[in-house]
């Protein structure tokens, strides 16, 4: 029997040192019917090169050459010229496991489903670690699929996700994605995911939720950086993505809660991204006992970067420590980060955890009582039941951009 065709799109910018990589391990899967589009998004290394060699290597591969327009464009022009009755994506600076698209088209094949949802490892240098989705594995359809959808951006205490935002550890059917990914703002650079994968779930009869953790997600050094001094560019570019998927909730059922998920989905980030703090007023998403005093800072991602920079910009805390489990990893990035050990041996008022996943934030918890840590000295982020009125000051973008270049003028002037 004829196996339908896959076509696998992977973005390519800037990355000749993993391309290589990425491609050998999808030409090596056990599944072989596939249709591989290399887009080169426009990048000024040997990517191009490496690509077209490729392409005389097996003609399985499709390349197009576009100007630099961004990981939505890519995507976008990668599907327009794509022939396959499945779509799947891969990063170009990842790779996947040899049986990884096989098993993804047995659940479609076995099931009837739409869209397959699959876990992810991820590569940290030496480490991998493996994620699953919140939600079970399982087959979704009828009431089953309507929960899904009511808990698919935000499943439970804030702020968690029931089924991951990324596209790349998923198997489309292809009209359950066309629109999505045809529609969403190639200006989206932050949540671009999401803005598919939601809108492609809900446009699904049937939904299959594996264990499948084939998937390679390589974080790389400069993504483990978050190089952005300013929060007011990051609220620019999720006010680009809260926009264009509000204005998608308001054409769903509204018993699915779309907007709210929303909300909590775009907020989380934006927490994040600026470190847990409002830059035009005194807000903060941790309890305030913790102003003008000592903290130690319990994670070195996203959120624990930003945090850490903020602090220091306004001397509004004196960080006397920075952990995270993973701190010798982050110390190859020229991070100050400590074992998480190394709380005992520091003066300190409060330990400030940098996690928003309450799964993440409860193990960060544990681990800082069985050091002996005082409860009462760990702060968790504590987001309000009313978050519209939140939501609207982090993203707040001309009075954030206002307050930060008058920082910028005062730090000038007394230099």
């Amino acid at each position: 029997m004829d196996r339908p065709l896959i076509s696998v799109i992977v973005p390519v910018y800037m990355i000749d040192r993993y391309i290589g990589i990425c491609i050998e391990s999808i030409l090596n899967q056990t599944y072989q019917n596939l249709e591989i589009i290399l887009v080169d998004d426009g990048g000024k290394d040997r990517c191009p090169e490496i690509c077209r060699l490729y392409a005389k290597k097996d003609s399985r591969i499709k390349v197009i050459h576009k100007p630099n327009g961004g990981l939505v464009s890519a995507r976008k022009a990668g599907l327009r010229i794509s022939g396959g009755d499945y779509i799947a994506y891969v990063d170009g600076d990842d790779w996947i496991g040899p049986g990884f698209i096989e098993v993804l088209y047995t659940a479609v094949y076995t099931s009837g489903a739409d869209m397959v949802c699959a876990g992810l490892t991820r590569d940290l240098f030496s480490k991998s670690a493996h994620f699953s989705n919140a939600l079970p594995s399982g087959i979704y359809e009828g009431e089953k699929l309507k929960y899904l959808w009511k808990n698919m951006l935000s499943y439970g205490a804030y702020y968690r996700p029931g089924i991951s935002t990324y596209v790349w550890n998923k198997l489309f059917r292809r009209e359950v994605l066309l629109t999505p990914q045809s529609m969403v703002d190639d200006r989206i650079s932050i949540g671009e995911d999401g803005a598919v994968t939601y809108p492609a779930l809900l446009n699904c009869r049937r939904v299959a939720v594996v264990g499948n953790v084939a998937y390679h997600y390589r974080q790389r050094e400069d993504s483990m950086l978050k190089q952005s001094a300013c929060y007011g560019d990051e609220a620019q570019k999720l006010s680009y993505l809260y926009r264009y998927m509000t204005q998608w909730s308001q054409s769903t059922d509204p018993s699915l809660e779309i907007a709210a998920q929303v909300r909590d989905y775009v907020l989380s980030m934006a927490v994040m991204r600026s470190g847990g703090r409002t830059p035009q007023d005194d807000f903060s998403v941790f309890d305030t006992a913790y102003y003008g005093k000592k903290v130690a800072v319990y994670s070195a991602g996203t959120f624990g970067q930003q945090l850490v920079r903020r602090f220091r910009e306004t001397d509004h805390c004196n960080v006397a420590a920075w952990l995270d489990d993973d701190y010798w990893e982050y110390r190859r990035c020229c991070l100050d980060v400590d074992p998480v050990e190394a709380v005992t041996k520091t003066n300190f008022d409060y330990v400030l955890v940098a996690s928003v996943d309450p799964a993440a934030t409860g193990k960060s918890v544990k681990r800082l009582l069985d050091l002996g840590i005082s409860k009462d000295r760990i702060l968790t982020v504590a987001v309000p039941e009313e978050k519209g009125h939140l939501i609207e000051r982090f993203l707040d973008v001309d009075t954030i951009k206002k307050m930060e270049a008058k920082k910028k003028c005062e730090v000038l002037s007394h230099a």
